[in-house]
């Protein structure tokens, strides 16, 4: 079992930024492509990056140039820098695990598919 729990939501206001992190086991890093999905309200479920053990990366194209997903393998950590932040990123923010086979595959899935392991999320609020 691989437990996930977002931390470093909150908010902010347009054009600010926010960390997100996710701690993780090393046996997660080095077995699954991990990453972060965010749902809107009244939205579906949508990828927003995905970093797989390979250190491959995918980033949904909305938020190429301004999320940057990393890892601290000495802390074993997952986590989500995101800049320059606007109104339509506001979101539930979730950690997620899979052994998926890449992290292009990862991030398209349907917004209905369960990933192995996710997280409870954490709520990311953009204002003016």
């Amino acid at each position: 079992h691989v437990e996930l729990v977002e931390s470093g939501g909150g908010s902010v206001q347009a054009g600010g930024s926010l960390r997100l992190s996710c701690p993780a086991s090393a046996f997660a890093f080095s077995n699954y492509c991990m990453g972060w999905f965010r749902q809107a309200p009244g939205k579906e479920r949508e990828g927003v990056a995905v970093l797989c053990s390979s250190g491959d990366t995918a980033y949904a194209d909305s938020v190429k140039g301004r999320f940057t997903i990393s890892k601290d393998n000495a802390e074993n950590k997952l986590y989500l820098q995101m800049n320059s932040l606007k109104l339509e990123d506001t979101a539930t923010y979730y950690c997620a695990a899979d052994p998926a086979p890449s992290p292009g595959w990862m991030i398209a899935v349907p917004a209905n598919y369960d990933m192995q392991f996710w997280g409870k999320g954490t709520l990311v609020t953009i204002s003016l």
